[in-house]
């Protein structure tokens, strides 16, 4: 499903970069700022922003911009950054959603996850001083500049030749990009059981600081994996509690180490060990 999301993401910042390219004129990260665009007219859902790809959720708001910049304004009178401080060269996506949700609309966390980003905070919109939305709920998310999203979007925008990717396919492919290691370690570093979780298709995202991620398998199921308590939702961790862990557990272990996703207390990938 993520695949489909980015993919709807980087079609709708090629139409803004063609269309609405003075957005970016003032920035020197254009791919950056084209994609923060686009994920405001997907969420938001507008009239021509990937009709039919991403599913319509009523009542979606989209705020964004840098979190330092944030900080600065709001860091002495709001409680945003008591999780994870401000982060440099980092967007931070504010998505509204009516408080009748009892968690985050599915919607808005598929393309945050699709899109790199990491949930940093959600709480009501007045107590964040959003008082226009004050009868509403929000989220947070983080985004860095320089993600390899941004080089998905400029091979689009200049037509530039692809390599071949390991299994065959092109890297343009967002599951080849975004989850083969480009610097793999010899197969013979892993046991069998992680080699098979490093390889198989997976989506791993954090859901929150203190190391609770979630793992979206290519069967489309999720489940939650709490590397600091050593549990996964999964039915093989639930029935066996496998030694090592399951391939779930494995892989979150696997991408933490690849700088892939945030470390469990939040902190920006620093890049693979």
């Amino acid at each position: 499903m993520s695949d489909q999301y980015l993919t709807a993401v980087l079609e709708e910042a090629e139409r803004v970069a063609e269309q609405h390219d003075q957005i970016a004129r003032s920035t020197d990260q254009p791919a950056h700022e084209y994609l923060r665009y686009a994920v405001l007219r997907v969420l938001e859902g507008e009239p021509d922003a990937t009709p039919g790809t991403v599913p319509p959720s009523d009542g979606l708001t989209v705020g964004y911009g840098s979190d330092e910049a944030m900080f600065d304004s709001w860091g002495s009178s709001e409680d945003w950054w008591e999780t994870v401080p401000p982060q440099d060269a980092c967007t931070r996506f504010r998505v509204f959603f009516p408080d009748d949700h009892q968690t985050v609309p599915r919607v808005i966390v598929d393309v945050m996850a699709a899109l790199g980003a990491w949930r940093v905070w959600t709480g009501s919109a007045a107590a964040c001083g959003s008082y226009d939305h004050r009868e509403r709920r929000e989220v947070h998310y983080l985004w860095p500049e320089g993600h390899p999203v941004e080089d998905l979007l400029h091979e689009r925008l200049t037509g530039s030749e692809t390599a071949v990717a390991p299994d065959g396919g092109r890297t343009g492919d967002v599951r080849d990009r975004l989850v083969v290691d480009d610097h793999p370690n010899p197969q013979n570093n892993f046991e069998p059981r992680t080699q098979r979780a490093v390889d198989e298709a997976m989506d791993v995202s954090l859901l929150s600081k203190g190391g609770r991620y979630e793992v979206q398998s290519a069967s489309g199921n999720r489940y939650e994996v709490d590397v600091i308590g050593e549990s996964c939702t999964c039915p093989d961790w639930q029935q066996r509690t496998p030694e090592g862990g399951c391939k779930h557990v494995r892989r979150v272990d696997h991408e933490i180490k690849q700088g892939r996703v945030p470390r469990p207390d939040g902190r920006l990938p620093t890049g693979p060990n």
